[in-house]
């Protein structure tokens, strides 16, 4: 099993980012997944889930009305559009999935 993030970066408050996660080495389409962020001295934090097949999503109220979580089964890939940044969405973020994290990347919202 092996997830991998991308698409963090450096960004002004107010932007926006898409964060991507390919799975691999399991049946992607049968599992739900998670974005979780983690600020320093912070404990990791769901920030939003997607049903296996799309149809449920939930989010941390902190993100809500901001942040979209999405999938597409056919590439083994789930999206994080993540708009109207604030500095408080500074962390690593990771997503999890059939028991695995992948390795996290950075975002940093900064002036």
């Amino acid at each position: 099993v092996q997830l991998v993030e991308s698409g963090g970066g450096l960004v002004q408050p107010g932007g926006s980012l898409r964060l991507s996660c390919v799975a691999s080495g399991f049946t992607f389409s049968w599992y739900a997944v998670s974005w979780y962020h983690q600020a320093p001295g912070k404990e990791r934090e769901l920030v939003a889930a997607i049903s296996s097949v799309g149809g449920s999503t939930n989010y941390a109220d902190s993100v809500k009305g901001r942040f979209t979580i999405s999938r597409d089964n056919a590439k083994n890939t789930v999206f994080l559009q993540m708009n109207s940044l604030k500095p408080e969405d500074t962390a690593v973020y990771y997503c999890k999935a059939h028991g695995a994290w992948g390795q996290g990347t950075q975002v940093t919202v900064s002036s």
